[in-house]
């Protein structure tokens, strides 16, 4: 998005706070908050920005606290059979994933590379698909209404390791709080990796 309007003495230019870009009072008029940025109150931003920081900001009103808190997941690291009953959260300062049961991961959410998120929940005769979402660039899949996350695999390099680890987080089979926890959980984690893939040009 660009804006046409030549500018002059009388008409002013005004900068969007997320992209610095330059536009007339009409097309940089909302005003939002720009929590990524340090920005509390509402700051001028064009329609483009505006949106994404809209979806931003209920993010971190609804979702971060559930990502925050934490669930409950039977988690498998790369090709193995074993898995093991963790309890997964995003760290504080929200730059790792951190794992808790007999043992203890930190993953740092830069080194993570793919995310697919499991589901289930389509009409009978259909095969469960898979949503799939890249934090390097691909266009996340299309979302099947009815679908409900079951887990979530994730991609990541470790510094200092070659090739990359594969992690498999599942929701128990229970239908307990547990589980409706994890379901909310692994919804707010499509929701950040989506986010981070329209912000990412940002």
């Amino acid at each position: 998005m660009q804006c046409d309007t030549k500018f002059d003495f009388l008409t002013r230019k005004h900068h969007c706070r997320r992209c610095g870009r330059c536009f007339c009072d009409k097309c940089c008029s909302q005003k939002v908050p720009l929590r990524r940025m340090c920005f509390v109150d509402p700051v001028r931003q064009c329609a483009e920005c505006a949106l994404v920081s809209h979806k931003e900001a209920e993010f971190y009103d609804k979702q971060l606290k559930v990502l925050l808190s934490g669930a409950t997941f039977l988690v498998t690291f790369g090709n193995s059979e074993k898995s093991e009953t963790m309890v997964c959260r995003l760290s504080n300062n929200q730059r790792y994933l951190l794992l808790d049961g007999d043992s203890h991961y930190e993953i740092e959410i830069a080194h993570i590379s793919t995310v697919q998120v499991l589901t289930e929940g389509f009409p009978p005769g259909e095969k469960d698909i898979h949503t799939y979402a890249s934090l390097l660039g691909s266009q996340p899949g299309s979302e099947g209404g009815n679908a409900r996350a079951t887990g979530m695999s994730l991609q990541y390099t470790t510094p200092g390791a070659d090739g990359v680890t594969q992690l498999k987080l599942t929701a128990g089979e229970d239908a307990n709080a547990s589980r409706r926890q994890s379901t909310a959980w692994l919804a707010a984690m499509h929701k950040a990796v989506k986010l981070l893939y329209e912000s990412r040009d940002q």
